[in-house]
């Protein structure tokens, strides 16, 4: 490749530290994705800063933004590491045969997807698929993974991302906490303990169903990192939890769980299917993509959409 004379490419490390904390406009979630230190990032970057010669940051209190040079070299090596990474993915699928790894959060997995692969590997015998979970965005550039189903607004730099499902969510618990304190309207859950991983949440839902609330309506409650975990602590009677009817279609269908209002609140975010661009014609991938937006599309026609 022919660079201008005299001038030599800077090092891979500072230019995926800067690309990542362009992306996240954060030095410490930079740092977190890729298990380096805040004074490592600071580092690298003054390392490319200096092979530049222009600053590619403004140190703000407690946030950084990028400079006008910051602002043209980010998406220009966003889009080249991604090539680079889908280079040597091609490599990897054409030695890996058909091995598919997904990444996605616990819930996800276990509440959604995982119940439904066992139709997919019938149907196609030929992709095995990895199913890894976790809390935070993988970079798909590191070649780890194929393809994920995240949660957020839709928009990742160098990815595709195809709409999989809104997130609504509404009350739920056991029946026989829903007999035990004869809930006849949405002011009733407050003399039960509510579950939440966001206290705001609460809010809103009891706002949607028509219901003023004090500020403070989660504080007395049990918070919970994920909604696999609050669906058990529901289960067993001992909470009411704001879950996705979705995620807990076959509890509610076997009668385990209840949903005793009907009023969903619509999270601003949803679940995406998401791989890189550059990835979008590899077979597994799109094979993969197509089935989950088919399983989606059919999950929410049935009953598990609005179960009462």
């Amino acid at each position: 490749m022919d660079t201008q004379p005299g001038f030599q490419l800077p090092p891979l490390a500072a230019v995926r530290v800067f690309e990542a904390a362009a992306r996240h406009l954060s030095f410490t979630r930079a740092a977190a994705e890729l298990g380096m230190t805040q004074a490592a990032v600071s580092y690298q970057i003054r390392l490319l800063e200096d092979r530049v010669g222009a600053p590619l940051f403004h140190r703000l209190t407690r946030k950084v933004a990028l400079t006008e040079a910051g602002a043209r070299l980010a998406p220009v090596l966003t889009d080249a590491l991604s090539r680079m990474a889908g280079a040597f993915a091609a490599l990897r699928d054409d030695a890996g045969g058909g091995l598919l790894s997904v990444t996605t959060v616990l819930t996800m997995a276990s509440n959604w997807l995982v119940p439904r692969l066992g139709r997919f590997q019938a149907a196609h015998p030929g992709t095995t698929v990895r199913v890894d979970t976790g809390q935070t965005n993988v970079d798909f550039t590191r070649g780890d993974y194929d393809l994920g189903i995240r949660y957020g607004r839709g928009v990742w730099p160098g990815l595709a991302a195809h709409l999989l499902m809104p997130v609504d969510c509404t009350p739920l618990c056991s029946p026989a906490l829903r007999d035990r304190f004869g809930l006849a309207r949405p002011r009733d859950l407050l003399r039960l303990p509510l579950l939440w991983d966001d206290a705001d949440l609460w809010q809103r839902w009891f706002a949607a169903a028509g219901e003023t609330v004090p500020a403070s309506v989660a504080d007395d409650g049990l918070r919970l990192d994920t909604q696999q975990m609050m669906g058990q602590v529901a289960k067993a009677g001992q909470g009411v939890a704001l879950l996705n009817p979705l995620f807990f279609a076959e509890e509610l269908a076997a009668g385990q769980l209840v949903q005793p209002f009907p009023t969903l609140l619509r999270e601003n975010g949803a679940y995406y299917v998401v791989y890189l661009e550059t990835r979008r014609d590899v077979p597994k991938i799109a094979l993969f993509r197509d089935w989950l937006l088919a399983e989606a599309a059919e999950a929410m026609a049935g009953p598990g959409a609005s179960a009462a």
